[in-house]
């Protein structure tokens, strides 16, 4: 196995290695350090060593493929005891890639009251769930996660991390990826492995937009990135039977912060999860003002649905942004996506365009959101909405009548 190595000579026992170490890897012998299990050769103590008397192996050359990195980790986010709807896309896409690799897929898992997720997990391909519960998670404190995870990545290293792009993780892999010194792609819409490398090709929206980056992390494990919900599919379920489960103890050290959670305050709007809605009726910019959401609202009431919005309804404080769907807001899949006055921008369009049907209405012929919708109606929502709305109640009472 590669390990740390120490020039003798020029090492003159400052202890600054040590200090700098983000795991307690190393202890001081009587001619230098020594690295213990806990090392990751994450280069920390390499950069403060004052005589240049510290370095790691590149990846590339160490043992094996990546060295002593092998492995998929899926971070499940879990709320309640129950998963979020993420786990099973992003599952999805490393049970495609972990064949390349040769390696295994585990599921991870923190937070407090953890027993019902096995079950969740039942029949997809997952080789072994970690289960790290502890109360102290429970708060969803980003320093004590990304805590959390660093010590599990010290120990277990796997080679490849996901993650949803939710508020939570977003908050907690930059953190983790600066104590373990490795790189992090946010916001993947593709994931795919190099055939010459083996490197985790990462694919994003970059520059508004207008082009899609692919980003690799060669010099560094784990790789880690972010993979936006809804752009993914689930795997297919093939029986019933729970993965094995590993409990993990974590130690006090893990859930040092600067911060602490004193209470929540949840405002209503925060609680709308638009990604798991099954109907959207969404307004844009030709609504021309926030009064425009309310027949929004009514017809969205009659389809049982939600009012979501593009972005400049949001930029102009017509409606909150947890009801945003695009790139710089929500990704939805939804089984209808009804669009209104929405022009159909790319930035809007790729938070959108998997919804399974696609209704657009806009007084303008060329707009750009009738290349993808599935039904365009060339007119004014105040008049198509209220006679759909109508049209909706009439079919209620009918069902009623006849019920």
């Amino acid at each position: 196995m590669s390990s740390l190595w120490v020039d003798r000579d020029r090492c003159t026992l400052c202890g600054a290695c040590l200090e700098a170490c983000p795991f307690e890897a190393l202890e001081m012998g009587g001619d230098g350090p020594e690295a213990n299990a806990n090392c990751t050769l994450c280069g920390a103590c390499v950069k403060a060593c004052p005589e240049d008397a510290l370095g790691v192996p590149d990846a590339a050359d160490a043992d094996g493929p990546v060295g002593q990195w092998s492995g998929f980790w899926v971070m499940a986010e879990g709320r309640d005891g129950r998963l979020h709807h993420s786990t099973g896309e992003l599952l999805g896409a490393a049970a495609r890639l972990t064949p390349v690799r040769e390696c295994c897929l585990r599921v991870v898992v923190l937070g407090g009251e953890l027993d019902r997720i096995p079950a969740e997990l039942a029949g997809w391909p997952v080789d072994e769930v970690l289960l790290a519960e502890d109360a102290r998670l429970e708060d969803r404190t980003a320093e004590h996660w990304a805590g959390t995870l660093a010590h599990l990545v010290a120990s277990e290293h796997p080679e490849t991390i996901l993650a949803p792009a939710t508020t939570l993780w977003r908050a907690v892999l930059p953190r983790a990826a600066a104590v373990l010194h490795t790189g992090l792609t946010a916001d993947c819409t593709g994931l795919d492995v190099s055939g010459r490398t083996g490197d985790l090709r990462q694919t994003r929206p970059a520059f508004g937009g207008d082009v899609m980056a692919t980003i690799t992390c060669p010099g560094h494990r784990p790789e880690m990135a972010t993979v936006r919900p809804g752009v993914m599919s689930p795997p297919e379920r093939e029986g019933s039977g729970e993965p094995p489960v590993r409990r993990i103890r974590l130690p006090d050290d893990a859930f040092q912060a600067g911060t602490h959670l004193l209470e929540v305050h949840q405002d209503e709007e925060e609680a709308v999860n638009i990604a798991e809605t099954e109907v959207i009726v969404a307004g844009g910019r030709g609504l021309g003002g926030p009064e425009g959401f309310e027949l929004l609202r009514q017809a969205a009431e009659e389809l049982d649905g939600e009012v979501a919005s593009s972005r400049p309804p949001v930029d102009a404080g017509w409606i909150p942004y947890p009801r945003q769907v695009g790139q710089t807001g929500t990704t939805v899949q939804p089984k209808l996506y009804l669009a209104c006055g929405i022009s159909g921008s790319l930035q809007h369009r790729v938070g959108m365009q998997s919804s399974d049907l696609i209704v657009a209405v806009n007084t303008d012929p060329d707009a750009p959101i009738f290349e993808i919708a599935d039904y365009g109606i060339v007119g004014d929502y105040r008049q198509v909405l209220p006679a759909l709305t109508e049209e909706l109640k009439e079919r209620g009472r009918k069902h009623v009548s006849q019920g």
